[in-house]
């Protein structure tokens, strides 16, 4: 919890939200909704349920909801994808309407401080070239670019950052 957001556990109920995230998605991004228009608020309600996000101790994503209203605006969190389960990588995604008052960056350093506790030693992040956003996020928390590059010509090379983890 931070002074002005939540992050909490996955609900059934938070699958039409979550979809909202995935039909905001720019068109280069990896996940998105697909021709068939799945996943589909059912398809995501199912996963919800299967796979709260968050079954390995100290990693997973959460959603952020403001404290004030309850209002779904995003997740953040820690995943494996290409980092490992000692050294993880941070992901977030807010809806558009939530971008530009510093919540990304809020639940963000919530999240680091909270990866420093379990002991970890290293963060890691992936950044498509073209989100500017996310870098700034990602600058004002200190994660600094590894020199590691993704190359991909459709979607944008994907930029791997890290930060070093004070030990709280």
């Amino acid at each position: 919890m931070t002074e002005r957001l939540r992050l909490r556990r996955w609900l059934p109920s938070d699958a039409e939200e979550y979809r909202g995230l995935w039909v905001e998605r720019d068109q280069r991004a990896l996940r998105r909704i697909d021709a068939e228009g799945r996943p589909t608020v059912d398809d995501l309600r199912e996963w919800i349920t299967r796979n709260p996000l968050g079954a390995e101790p100290g990693l997973g994503l959460l959603p952020i909801e403001l404290r004030d209203t309850g209002e779904f605006i995003g997740y953040c969190g820690l995943t494996v994808n290409g980092a490992s389960f000692d050294e993880p990588e941070i992901a977030f995604e807010l809806a558009r309407r939530a971008h530009g008052h510093g919540y990304a960056t809020e639940a963000a350093c919530a999240v680091v401080e909270a990866a420093a506790r379990t002991g970890r030693r290293r963060l890691w992040a992936t950044v498509r070239e073209w989100n500017a956003a996310s870098f700034r996020v990602l600058q004002k928390l200190e994660f600094n670019r590894s020199g590691r590059v993704d190359k991909d010509a459709e979607r944008g090379d994907s930029i791997w950052l890290t930060r070093v983890l004070d030990q709280a």
